[in-house]
């Protein structure tokens, strides 16, 4: 067998890894929607079809990561691919702890639900938070595609904004809680749907600083914006 054909089937082998890393995100994607659909419907059906998705998420992150770890013991890459392998790695465990976090807003939703509590709580404001998160994974999925640094920064950026949602929600619950102390139950659930939404964001910014670690060779985790944006240019 010649070098070019190993070359060959091993770039085939890449590429066949990277589709399967973009369906579970695709899969994933689905996964959030339900979640938000369970969250502004006070749906249980849509908060079953995310746990029925779940599982089919979980096979999936042990199946890429046998493939991987195969393709590693085979071809001992070097360098870049090696990069590339673990970054595929990296990107496939985040999506599944997004999958975490949805199954958990659905969970959380249903024991909202039959708390009897839902319309009197401000979940409605958790949509503006739910449908930032749920945008990022899409752009964080099209920038790892296209391995674009620029997207990256500007996922990185937008996910103050979730932040943001999350410490305002934050206090408008406490404030609901003291005014009225039957919801303090309900409220906890709602506190932790709203911190699994900023987690799906704070994953998505993993994905995009590894696309950067990818195109850069440059670690960019725990450093400020100006330092990113440095790293970059």
């Amino acid at each position: 067998m010649t070098d070019k054909h190993l070359s060959t089937q091993f770039d085939s082998e890449l590429h066949d890894i990277s589709a399967r890393v973009m369906e579970l995100g695709g899969l994933v994607e689905s996964q959030i929607r339900q979640a938000i659909a369970a969250l502004s419907q006070f749906s249980l059906e849509a908060a079953d079809r995310v746990a029925f998705i779940e599982n089919r998420v979980n096979q999936m992150e042990v199946e890429i990561d046998h493939e991987l770890i195969t393709i590693i013991a085979r071809r001992q890459p070097t360098a870049r691919d090696l990069r590339l392998l673990m970054a595929f790695s990296k990107a496939t465990n985040n999506l599944e702890r997004m999958g975490d976090e949805a199954a958990r807003m659905a969970r959380m939703v249903r024991s909202i639900i039959e708390s009897g509590a839902a319309r009197s709580l401000p979940s409605s404001d958790l949509r503006v938070a739910a449908d930032l998160a749920s945008g990022l994974l899409r752009k964080a999925l099209d920038a790892f595609a296209r391995l674009d640094t620029k997207a990256a920064l500007a996922i990185l950026k937008e996910d103050d904004l979730i932040d943001h949602e999350f410490d305002g929600f934050v206090r408008k619950l406490i404030t609901y809680m003291m005014e009225d102390p039957r919801t303090i139950s309900a409220s906890l659930d709602l506190l932790f749907l709203a911190k699994a939404i900023e987690r799906i964001g704070d994953h998505s910014k993993n994905i995009a600083e590894l696309i950067i670690y990818l195109v850069e060779g440059k670690d960019v985790r725990h450093q400020s914006m100006s330092e990113i944006e440095s790293a970059i240019q």
